[in-house]
């Protein structure tokens, strides 16, 4: 049931998912940084880690590091029983922490579908 990918090919699924935000969501994106994992410690598929735009005020935000959200490779190819299935769960994983960045909780992404 799995489908493995080289780092490059994830990658791309992963550049793919990012380029396909519609353009006004990207330019809202702030302060925050997409990263590829191997294996989280816990049972992930992705990981927001950071502040989200929902929290943060006018004043005392300066000079924090950038959020990240992190996508892992392992558990998604895995989960995976080819490459477009994969390339799919890539994507409502990626709109799932990007989700998170904007303030969504997991019901309103489960709602959305991209839970």
């Amino acid at each position: 049931m799995a489908c493995h990918v080289s780092e490059d090919e994830f990658e791309t699924m992963v550049v793919d998912a990012l380029d396909e935000l519609p353009e006004a969501l990207a330019r809202a994106m702030d302060n925050v940084a997409v990263v590829i994992g191997e294996w989280p410690e816990d049972d992930l598929l992705g990981l927001y880690e950071g502040v989200p735009l929902t929290e943060r005020g006018p004043v005392g935000y300066g000079g924090v590091m950038p959020d990240l959200i992190t996508i892992y490779r392992g558990p998604l190819c895995e989960a995976a029983h080819d490459r477009d299935d994969l390339a799919a769960q890539v994507r409502i994983t990626v709109l799932h922490e990007i989700g998170h960045h904007f303030g969504i909780d997991d019901a309103r992404l489960e709602e959305l579908g991209w839970a």
